[in-house]
């Protein structure tokens, strides 16, 4: 189903409702009490950034989270080049393995999770042209969120203007770039609607990654009457035929940086994908001032996937892969203000469920054309998880937030194929409880001291599962990862001047990696190393000068590293984690004048990344700079902002992503070197 079907669906739905918005942040109970409320965000346990304004689209594509996120200490957002594989995004180390999608990372917008129940997430689903701000969270407090937590991303969308006002935001760009987005909002009556949809076409930095990308957006918002409020979210996404253009070797790199290898065309490897999903969110306050939250979601996730193999032999399950998924779930919570033992105190429980079943096809690949069956079977996962979470004021400069979530997590396969001459069929349960616990010390009115603690907990996901060593089905011996983490940190927040500072720790027990290749098809499976450890620092300042000025700097420390993990004869034991740097930095200075015109420049840095669990491949560290400037201009309700983009002034060559353990040691994503955006932003507002 293509977005502008389901957008006209949504719309037609909506058009019979009367009632009055209102412009209140849509967000679970646990969301509210780990932070997003600003003022209380400044007091709690955690390391915790927000993303707004021209933070959010600091004239860029305006098409990946990694645009925004790249600034932030803690996180790596890395652009792949690659629209057949997502973005690469992780939190201190977590998720930076991921060769697809986004895993140990949580992602959420509008209190809707985009993270599966098996914890793959996918970042393309994020509305960035309709979203007020983002708020990441990382730390021990962030496992209170459930399964795959190492850092959460959360979107809010904003509301709609009173006047009814349509926009028009094009880019342009080298490789023949274009994106272009229509984006209407208002107040009619007693509804409000923000709606958009957004096409991006490119034919790639490198040969065969041609992209067109389609998405839809629309977000109502209701108010039933003074004590309660309804939101609708539909989100799409429609994009077929993105040709994957692989990975490369160092000797391909050094040769063209912009090719793709053989195997990308004599197999055409590519990716179609059709996503669409809906979610409501009910708030109701009751008598008592206690607040009920209902949240329900569903959706559709449809993919076709063409790989770099025929996958034509026993137990190779094939070179095509198909999947076919419906997934859902919903949550109850509750959240009160009240007093226990004569202190003030804040609590929220709730009850999750989701559920994904999904029907997994896999076919030869027949160069590039669909061949005979290999694969047929059915695999569901179930997820339930209960929460408590409390914040207490023990002193006047005291506070402590402790919570407990408990999880259950099952997977199950029913096999349909049975040629192989067996049975396939199975199904595995995980179960977790995991405590966290936080303290936070007002040592002045400007000045936060914290310091947390807690377990965290994150199972494979369904790809990770699909494959096991010794022959077909899903890979049960592979166990969930469980850390534990703790922080300590600071928060400084004056009239011109913002500081932030962490402290981390975190030990990783059966940290989910790249096993030992399939037997008689050589795909590659995963294990369980048996302990890692992270250690790191985190530091950012924002500093406003006269004369308009303004500076903004992050950096992060973390060394990251396998303490016990044997791969069969080999000892991968003190090596690094492979994918994460020990430095990254982003730096910034601005200058917005009453003028309407703006500029600023950028630094980015990342330090060396190994490739590989040996460490003997690894991409060298790099920094480049980047400019921009924009000019916006009004004339009663018409607005128009042009603006120009360079990145990578100094024409740099280097590694934008790592495809960690990748096959034939094709593990490199070049990054583009200098780069041109320009763009143009046109709307009008009816007063």
């Amino acid at each position: 189903m293509k977005p502008v079907t389901v957008f006209t669906g949504a719309l037609a739905m909506a058009a019979g409702s009367l009632a009055a918005a209102q412009e209140r942040p849509l967000s679970l109970p646990a969301q509210v009490v780990l932070g997003s409320d600003s003022e209380l965000g400044q007091q709690l346990p955690l390391a915790r950034d927000r993303l707004s304004g021209t933070q959010l689209q600091p004239q860029t594509l305006g098409a990946n989270l990694s645009e925004p996120l790249q600034r932030l200490p803690g996180i790596v957002a890395l652009n792949r080049e690659n629209y057949a594989q997502d973005l690469q995004v992780s939190s201190r180390g977590f998720g930076a393995r991921a060769q697809f999608g986004v895993r140990g990372v949580r992602l959420i917008q509008d209190g809707i999770p985009l993270t599966m129940p098996d914890g793959q997430g996918q970042p393309a689903l994020f509305d960035l042209d309709s979203l007020a701000r983002v708020e990441v969270l990382r730390g021990p407090l962030s496992s209170l969120y459930g399964n795959a937590s190492g850092g959460i991303i959360q979107g809010f969308t904003g509301q709609a203007p009173f006047y009814p006002t349509l926009d028009n935001r094009t880019v342009f760009g080298p490789d023949g770039l274009r994106r272009s987005r229509l984006r209407y909002g208002g107040q009619h009556g007693n509804l409000n609607i923000h709606a958009n949809v957004a096409r991006l076409e490119t034919d790639g930095y490198r040969d065969h990654s041609d992209t067109r990308r389609d998405t839809g957006n629309l977000r109502l918002g209701w108010d039933i009457d003074d004590a309660s409020s309804l939101t609708l979210l539909v989100n799409s996404l429609y994009q077929p035929g993105t040709q994957d253009p692989l990975g490369l070797t160092a000797e391909q790199l050094r040769t063209d940086r912009r090719q793709a290898p053989p195997q990308a065309r004599q197999f055409d490897t590519r990716k179609s994908v059709t996503h669409n999903q809906a979610g409501i969110n009910y708030q109701r306050r009751l008598a008592n001032d206690d607040r009920i939250t209902l949240m329900v979601y569903g959706g559709e996730r449809d993919v076709q996937q063409y790989l770099a193999f025929p996958g034509g032999g026993q137990f190779a399950g094939g070179g095509v892969i198909e999947l076919d998924r419906r997934f859902g779930g919903g949550e109850i919570g509750w959240e009160r203000n009240t007093q226990a033992f004569d202190l003030p105190v804040e609590l929220a429980a709730g009850l999750t469920y989701d559920y994904q079943g999904e029907d997994r096809r896999g076919f030869v690949n027949e160069r590039g054309i669909k061949g005979g069956l290999q694969r047929d079977e059915f695999n569901r996962v179930d997820s339930q998880d209960v929460y408590f979470i409390s914040t207490w004021t023990l002193a006047p400069r005291w506070t402590m937030t402790a919570g407990l979530r408990h999880s259950r997590v099952e997977f199950e396969s029913d096999d349909d194929y049975f040629i192989d001459g067996s049975d396939d069929s199975g199904k595995v349960l995980f179960e977790r409880t995991n405590p966290a616990l936080g303290l936070s010390f007002q040592w002045t009115p400007a000045l936060n001291l914290y310091a947390a603690i807690g377990r965290g907990f994150e199972t494979p996901t369904a790809q990770e599962l699909a494959y096991r060593p010794e022959g077909p089905g899903l890979n049960f011996g592979l166990s969930p990862a469980r850390s534990l983490n703790s922080e300590v940190g600071l928060k400084l927040r004056q009239r011109d001047t913002t500081f932030s500072a962490a402290v981390f720790h975190t030990r990783v027990e059966d940290e989910i990696v790249t096993g030992p290749n399939q037997q008689l098809t050589g795909r590659q499976t995963f294990a369980n190393a048996a302990r890692s450890t992270r250690r790191g620092l985190e530091l950012a300042l924002e500093q406003r000068f006269a004369r308009d000025f303004s500076a903004y700097a992050a950096y992060t420390y973390l060394d990251a590293r396998f303490d016990r993990y044997a791969d069969g004869a080999r000892d991968f034991s003190g090596n690094r984690l492979p994918g994460v740097p020990r430095h990254s930095l982003f730096a910034e200075v601005a200058w917005q004048p009453d003028s309407g015109f703006s500029t600023a420049l950028e630094a980015q840095g990342l330090g060396e990344r190994f490739a590989n669990d040996s460490n003997q491949a690894s991409a060298a560290g790099y920094a480049i700079f980047n400019w921009r400037a924009a000019y916006r201009r009004q004339w009663g309700g018409l607005e128009l902002e042009p603006f120009v983009r360079i990145d990578n002034l100094g024409d740099k060559q280097y590694i934008g992503a790592l495809i960690i353990n990748g096959p034939g040691e094709r593990f490199y994503e070049p990054a583009p070197e200098r780069q041109w955006l320009a763009g143009i932003g046109l709307s009008y507002e009816w007063r």
